[in-house]
C-alpha cells in the first residue's frame, strides 16, 4: 500500500481490552502511524495499549463516562460517530461492532469496516433487549432501538467495503444491510497460553450478559455433577450468582497470567451462546484444551468436532449436560488442538488482513459510494 495514504483507524468504544479491543489492538498495530478515533477512552481501562497513540475521541469525552455507564448513552452514539473528524484521511479503517461504521469520511476516500457484527441490539438482539429492560422504559427503549435502525441501514451504505470476522457475521451482513463482504478470522494471542495438567473443573471466559446465555452452561454443569468456574462480570453477574453460587465458582475479571493458567488446568471450555467468532474458544484450543460449544456461528469455523472439542445443539442443556458427565476429555490430544488454534494467530491475522485492505484501498471509493 502507497505510504502516501493517510490513513484514520476507528474503533467504537475503547473502555476495555476484550476481544474486540484486542482485535483493533492488532489492526492499529498494523498502520503504527494512523490516528485513532473512538467514541470514549479510557487509558487505564485499556492497560494503556494506545498510551503512545494519538487518540481522538468523540464530543461524549467530556461526560467522564467509563465503561459502567456507557450504554445509557445509545441514543447519542450515532451522531457522536457521525461527528468524529476523519475527513483528512485517503482511507478510513473501522472495527465496528456498533457505531465505528458511521463514521463520515471524506467524499473520494476509501472506508474499510472491519465487522464484528452488526450492532445487535437493534437487529438479532433487539427483543431480547426489550425483555430485559424495566417495563416501563420499553417504549422508549423500543423507538430509540428503531431510530438506530434507521440510522444503521443508511450508515452501512457510506462504507466502501465490508469484512466479516465470521460467516454468521458475512450472512448478516448481506440480510441486515445488503452488502457482501469477505471473511478474516479476528487474531487470538496463542503464544500467551501454554497446556498444563488439567484438573476437574469445567471454565466459562465472556462478559457476564444475558445473550451470552452463561445460565445454559452453569445448569449443564449443575446436571452433570461438575465444577465450574466462571471469568467475567457483567450487569448480569447478581442473578446469576443468586441462581447458581452454590455451585459455581464467579472469579469475576481475571488478568492475562491468571487466565492463562486458568485455561491450562480446566477440563475444557464451555461457550454456551451463538458467538460470531468466539476468541475465547480459540484462547482454550492454544492452551491444549478441548471446547464444548453450541453447534451454530463461529465455533464452527474454529473447533473440530470429534478432535478439538464437541458441538452441541443450540439452547439444549440436556444435551449438554451429558457431553460434561459421559465425554472423556483426556483423549483429546493438547498438542495437536494447540496446533489448530495457529491458524488464528495474531501474525496469521495481520497479514491477511493488511493483503485484503491494500486489496480494496486499490479499487478505489465508486463514484455512488463516495456521493
Amino acid at each position: 500500500m502507497s505510504t502516501r495514504l493517510s490513513i484514520g483507524l476507528v474503533h467504537d468504544y475503547l473502555l476495555v481490552m476484550r476481544g474486540g479491543e484486542r482485535t483493533f489492538a492488532a489492526i492499529a498495530d498494523c498502520w503504527p502511524d494512523a490516528s485513532i478515533y473512538t467514541l470514549l477512552y479510557d487509558d487505564e481501562g485499556t492497560d494503556r495499549r494506545f498510551h503512545d497513540r494519538r487518540v481522538n475521541t468523540s464530543y461524549l469525552q467530556r461526560l467522564g463516562i467509563r465503561q459502567k455507564g456507557f450504554r445509557r448513552l445509545l441514543p447519542l452514539f450515532p451522531h457522536a460517530a457521525g461527528h468524529l473528524p476523519v475527513q483528512d484521511h485517503d482511507l478510513v479503517v473501522s472495527s465496528s461492532s456498533a457505531f465505528a461504521h458511521g463514521v463520515r469520511p471524506r467524499p473520494g476516500a476509501v472506508h474499510v469496516c472491519y465487522c464484528h457484527s452488526p450492532f445487535r441490539y437493534a437487529w438479532h438482539e433487539r427483543d431480547r433487549a426489550l425483555e430485559e429492560a424495566p417495563s416501563f422504559a420499553r417504549p422508549v427503549l423500543r423507538g430509540v432501538l428503531s431510530r438506530v435502525r434507521s440510522w444503521d441501514v443508511e450508515a452501512s451504505q457510506r462504507v466502501t467495503h465490508y469484512v466479516a470476522n465470521s460467516q454468521i457475521t458475512r450472512e448478516r451482513i448481506q440480510r441486515v444491510w445488503n452488502r457482501d463482504a469477505e471473511i478474516v478470522h479476528p487474531p487470538v494471542e496463542v503464544d500467551r497460553f501454554e497446556i498444563g495438567t488439567p484438573e476437574d473443573f469445567f471454565l466459562v471466559v465472556m462478559e457476564l450478559v444475558r445473550h451470552k446465555r452463561v445460565e445454559l452452561a452453569l445448569e449443564a454443569a449443575r446436571r452433570a455433577g461438575k465444577p465450574i468456574k466462571v471469568v467475567g462480570t457483567g450487569p448480569d453477574l447478581e442473578r446469576l450468582q443468586a441462581l447458581h453460587g452454590d455451585h459455581a465458582e464467579f472469579l469475576g475479571r481475571v488478568d492475562d497470567a491468571g487466565l492463562t493458567d486458568l485455561y491450562s488446568r480446566a477440563l475444557g471450555l464451555i461457550v454456551p451462546n451463538v458467538e460470531e467468532f468466539g476468541i475465547a474458544a480459540v484462547e482454550a484450543q492454544a492452551a491444549g484444551r478441548p471446547v464444548v460449544a453450541v453447534d451454530a456461528g463461529g465455533v464452527r469455523e474454529t473447533v473440530i468436532d470429534g478432535t478439538t472439542g464437541v458441538l452441541v445443539p443450540v439452547d439444549d442443556v440436556s444435551a449438554m449436560a451429558e457431553v460434561l458427565s459421559e465425554t472423556d476429555f483426556t483423549r483429546f490430544a493438547p498438542e495437536r488442538t494447540r496446533q489448530h488454534a495457529y491458524g488464528f494467530s495474531v501474525e496469521a491475522f495481520k497479514h491477511r488482513f493488511t493483503s485484503e485492505v491494500e486489496r480494496l484501498a486499490s479499487l478505489g471509493a465508486p463514484a455512488a459510494r463516495a456521493a
